[in-house]
């Protein structure tokens, strides 16, 4: 049996729109300011935070302390839990209750 595609977009979209409810689960000491969720990034040690952000209306996010960065929540999800972009795709749908696949 042919396994079904990834619809990648529409996780993605799904994801931006609840992007405070997924980012206050992920990184829970960020804050809100404007267009942007500010944090301290998990995986290094990051004692201020200010350097980790997400953009809440495009969905890129970047440690600019690093070089660290993608293009949405799923590559988000990838980087913070050390998963590949279809798990992390894959875990977003089943969170958001979106279908995964085209």
């Amino acid at each position: 049996m042919k396994r079904k595609s990834l619809d990648f977009n529409s996780i993605a979209q799904a994801a931006l729109r609840a992007a405070p409810a997924i980012l206050v689960r992920w990184l829970p000491d960020g804050t809100i300011s404007g267009q942007e969720y500010t944090a301290r990034n998990p995986l290094r040690a990051d004692e201020h935070p200010g350097s980790f952000r997400v953009n809440l209306i495009t969905g890129k996010w970047a440690d600019f302390a690093t070089g660290d960065k993608g293009g949405d929540l799923i590559a988000l999800g990838a980087y913070l839990f050390s998963i590949s972009q279809i798990e992390a795709a894959r875990r977003l749908a089943g969170m958001l209750g979106v279908s995964n696949d085209r």
